[in-house]
């Protein structure tokens, strides 16, 4: 969490540093930032791990050795040879003590950030695993399950049944907390199963979401969407035109091609888009990948909703792309008679009004002698 904090905050500083095109334009203050993150990380590791990496490593092989068969495995034992290995590298580094603040500290905290961004991104994996050495409590079974489970299956049917927190254990059971509401009265059961599908069963009850938790059987690592992307190493990709921009063009365009080309920008969908409903398009395609990956019921079906969204706005995007093309084509002017409003000039004996528009008002059937004279 701490990582996490140092990392945001650098984060945050360089994106206040970017233009609307996404370089950095203050180089100076960008280096400052990552001079403070690499820092401010490389304290936190020595302050709070440096002493503990050998005894969590260890740990955390043994409890992947004692744990049941599963193809899964491999990959955890290669990410903690990978922490060791980071370890190793950070232990090395900071062999040397330079001045603090001195150009060599410096040198010393940039060199340590790839491996402290290696411990920090499998901070959980690391964590889920030492836990396996913890007890859960003793599972329901016999008559006293088959009541439960009745109990529990008959909330679930009337809407009763509320889960709000989900992991598996190291049996490969998909582990749900959730609260059973009866007569305004709630407490908690710890179930194992989809609950979308039958066979689910209630594993122990608690009147503690805490409490239930901590004895509950304790989570494995959650699995990721796609293994080789780092929250803490984010590739360069085209920076997103914010869509207050986009208005901010079109609330101060003149022509209508300055319109079309706002509507164009938000549009776009080429490999290197820039567009926000691009950028969209691709977040709920993801996040129907996501779903579908679950490996439940529930998850398929939501899967299945957001990628029908996902159609729908390609749809709208196409279409809103046409209309910008029909804007762009009728190269429109804004009239002259709406003129903009002074700065400075405030009070209203001082703000000359703009001449009115004309009217569709019917011709008088005044006599011509009793018509006003025009000038021009």
């Amino acid at each position: 969490m701490r990582f996490s904090v140092i990392h945001l905050r650098c984060e945050t500083a360089l994106d206040t540093l970017r233009s609307r095109h996404g370089t950095i334009t203050d180089t100076p203050a960008a280096t400052t930032a990552r001079t403070e993150r690499n820092r401010d990380a490389a304290a936190a590791f020595e302050a709070h791990l440096l002493p503990h990496t050998h005894v969590l490593l260890t740990a955390a092989r043994s409890a992947i050795d004692n744990m049941p068969p599963a193809r899964h495995h491999h990959a955890w034992l290669l990410l903690v040879d990978d922490l060791d290995h980071a370890a190793t590298q950070i232990h090395r580094i900071l062999t040397d003590t330079p001045p603090p603040g001195s150009g060599a500290a410096r040198e010393q905290h940039r060199a340590l950030w790839p491996y402290l961004s290696v411990w920090a991104e499998h901070a959980t994996v690391l964590t889920n695993l030492v836990d396996q050495h913890r007890t859960p409590a003793p599972e329901f079974t016999g008559d006293q399950q088959t009541a439960w489970n009745e109990r529990a299956q008959a909330a679930h049917e009337r809407g009763e049944l509320e889960p709000f927190e989900a992991w598996y254990d190291a049996r490969g059971r998909l582990i749900t907390l959730a609260y059973l509401i009866e007569d305004d009265a709630s407490t908690v059961l710890v179930l194992a199963g989809d609950l979308d599908e039958p066979h689910w069963q209630v594993l122990r009850q608690d009147d503690n979401e805490y409490r239930a938790g901590q004895l509950a059987p304790p989570p494995v690592p959650p699995g990721v969407l796609r293994p080789r992307v780092s929250r803490y190493q984010q590739g360069l990709t085209a920076p997103e035109v914010r869509v207050q921009d986009l208005i901010h063009d079109v609330t101060v365009a003149h022509q209508s091609g300055d319109v079309a080309e706002a509507l164009f920008t938000a549009t776009d969908d080429t490999p290197h888009s820039t567009g926000p409903l691009a950028h969209l398009s691709s977040l709920i395609r993801t996040a129907g990948q996501f779903a579908d990956a679950l490996d439940t019921r529930q998850g398929r079906n939501t899967a299945a909703h957001l990628n029908f969204i996902a159609g729908q706005l390609g749809s709208l995007t196409r279409e809103l792309h046409q209309t910008a093309e029909e804007l762009s084509a009728a190269v429109g002017v804004l009239p002259p008679h709406r003129a903009p409003h002074p700065r400075l000039l405030t009070t209203p004996a001082s703000v000359p009004t703009a001449p009115a528009a004309p009217t569709t008002t019917p011709p008088s059937t005044a006599s011509p002698a009793a018509a006003p004279v025009r000038h021009r």
